[in-house]
């Protein structure tokens, strides 16, 4: 077992005091039977209360409703987790889906729902071409736990990494013609790609850990705020990691925090203020995931 402490501070600056509406956080990891939530912590200046919810797709969501005005508004969390590192990285499909295309079990497809769906217009086909180039066909099928692995290091090897603390996601197309994106923009592309053949995807925001800084030799990308990535669900396997930005599977160094359709519905932090749009002057995120020591496993 491994323990990792998450310190997550946004602090948004403004030119003078003013009234904040409702917001809604998504700092705690969701709990599973490799992660496991120690201890939760949320401060948060000027005073707010505090309402905890689940969302429609299981979230742990708060909600905080704010006392008075400011001009600064600070939200810190620090979060201490206990995982399991998987020891089988084997996507154990059943056979039926183990080449694409294939069906998904009638009692799974009203469940999966829209996350089978394209979400983003492709009038010229960029990005089903694209697509196209990871299909081998042999045998009428190509072979699925192949294709996933190879999209996943394609886009980490085909574009280029940036930083961009703007909200939003581009659009697939914009960032296939680009050739560069965001972690949040690569999940998204590559959600559009899977989805384009008949898999259902979603979107994932959380943390992500760097061994290197701790002293490991890594090659870890984007680590030091808050990353995205992407959940193929697989008969047999369940609803498994892939992280594009970094071209791994699985979610050894991954802390998923919120899971959804699309990326709007995974923002860490979203919320309202009464004023003019210029009252805000700026604002920053650091997220900070150190091992706080190595556990031995327990029989």
């Amino acid at each position: 077992m491994q323990q990792l402490t998450v310190n997550h501070r946004t602090t948004y600056r403004y030119r003078k005091p003013v009234q904040f509406g409702v917001h809604r956080l998504m700092f705690r990891p969701r709990d599973s039977h490799d992660l496991r939530v120690l201890d939760a912590v949320i401060a948060i200046e000027p005073n707010a209360k505090l309402r905890w919810i689940f969302d429609v797709f299981g979230n742990s969501v708060a909600i905080a409703e704010f006392e008075g005005p400011s001009d600064t508004l600070v939200l810190e969390s620090r979060i201490e987790i206990e995982r399991h590192q998987a020891a089988d990285l084997n996507l154990a499909i059943e056979p039926y889906a183990r080449t694409i295309p294939f069906s998904y079990p009638v009692r799974e497809t009203a469940d999966l729902g829209r996350t089978i769906e394209r979400h983003y217009s492709d009038p010229e086909r960029l990005v089903t071409e694209w697509t196209r180039r990871y299909l081998q066909l042999q045998n009428g099928g190509t072979d699925t736990e192949r294709f996933l692995l190879s999209v996943t290091s394609g886009i980490k090897e085909q574009f280029s990494y940036e930083v961009r603390h703007e909200p939003g996601v581009q659009d697939p197309v914009e960032t296939l013609q680009k050739q560069s994106g965001t972690c949040r923009d690569y999940a998204l592309f590559m959600m559009e790609v899977v989805r384009s053949v008949g898999l259902a995807a979603r979107f994932v925001s959380g943390y992500l850990y760097d061994p290197a800084l701790d002293g490991d030799e890594s090659e870890t990308v984007g680590a030091g705020a808050t990353h995205a990535w992407v959940q193929v669900y697989l008969p047999g396997a369940g609803w498994r990691e892939f992280d594009p930005t970094n071209g791994q599977v699985g979610g050894q160094n991954l802390v998923p925090v919120a899971v959804a359709r699309e990326p709007a519905q995974a923002i860490p932090v979203s919320g309202t203020f009464t004023g003019d749009a210029s009252d805000l002057i700026d604002m920053s995120v650091e997220v900070s995931v150190r091992a706080a020591g190595l556990l031995r496993a327990v029989a």
